[in-house]
């Protein structure tokens, strides 16, 4: 890394908003806003020379968007870590770091700090703090109109409590909103792909009987990836999910024909009538005969 110009406080056309300690108090005290709030908040235009570096780490979570430009941070386990444009950086709570603008095309960035008891789970539900996330165009635009939205809220009325219920609402929407989009990585496709392929394999075999080795084996997975596929998409292991797409089929059947329970059984390649009952009353939650009782519609 080149060497580094330290720049003092202060950037032209910058925003900047810091929550007073009396209202930082209020806003702890609110239970519309001790779960998650907003204090420090801000943008830093082509901030030349910015830096910061904190040893012991800040109090607060803190987000950092590059807007333009490129900047680097250094935080997890002296990892440097570039930032480029449409990206947004986290950094934990208590977390030692240090970042800063290119010195060559040095970052616009829209920055924020969050407090409460939620903030920390929101970031670690959407692994936002594991590296940064690229933004789409659509998201990138949403992150600045909200951004500007909640900045004028604060920097207008900053002592106004239904501006800073707003800002927390808005501000924990955009995070989950931005977290769920850039969830979808290239891994996550990939294993729809795989979650697909698997479903329609059990779909294609519903009236007969299928095995994990069998599944695993026609995906080319281990078993063991395979239910950890599974349970993490849909919360049930493979057989499991299959016997219910099984039970799903046979509560059409039920419902739009006039087949007897044996047929059915012997439809979705069950050959014990008395163990497909049980099986269906287990996972449906009533016997056949009262699910086809039952009116649908």
């Amino acid at each position: 890394m080149t060497d580094i110009s330290l720049k003092p406080d202060g950037f032209d056309e910058q925003k900047l908003f810091v929550l007073p300690d009396f209202m930082m108090n209020e806003l702890h005290e609110n239970p519309l806003t001790n779960s998650f709030y907003v204090s420090d908040i801000g943008c830093f235009p082509r901030a030349k020379f910015h830096y910061r570096e904190r040893p012991q780490g800040c109090d607060s979570h803190i987000l950092i968007y590059c807007v333009e430009g490129e900047g680097w941070m250094e935080s997890h386990h002296n990892k440097l870590i570039q930032i480029k444009e449409r990206q947004l950086a986290v950094i934990p709570t208590g977390t030692p770091h240090r970042y800063g603008a290119s010195d060559v095309n040095p970052w616009t960035i829209y920055w924020m700090h969050l407090k409460g008891t939620h903030a920390a789970a929101l970031i670690q539900t959407y692994a936002m703090d594991v590296e940064p996330l690229t933004f789409t165009l659509n998201l990138h635009t949403q992150w600045i109109e909200d951004f500007e939205q909640c900045y004028a809220l604060l920097s207008d009325k900053p002592y106004a409590m239904r501006n800073h219920i707003y800002v927390s609402q808005c501000i924990r929407h955009l995070i989950s909103h931005v977290g769920l989009s850039t969830m979808n990585s290239e891994q996550d496709k990939k294993n729809e792909r795989y979650l697909e392929q698997a479903i329609r394999y059990m779909t294609d075999r519903i009236n007969s009987s299928i095995s994990l080795p069998d599944v695993a084996k026609h995906m080319g997975l281990s078993k063991q990836h395979l239910i950890y596929l599974f349970n993490q998409e849909t919360g049930v292991p493979p057989i499991e999910f299959y016997l219910r797409l099984k039970m799903q089929r046979a509560s059409q059947l039920l419902a739009l024909t006039d087949l007897h329970i044996k047929e059915i059984s012997s439809a979705i390649g069950m050959q014990d009538p008395y163990y497909f009952s049980r099986l269906f009353k287990k996972i449906m939650g009533c016997s056949p005969t009262q699910y086809r009782s039952t009116p649908k519609g």
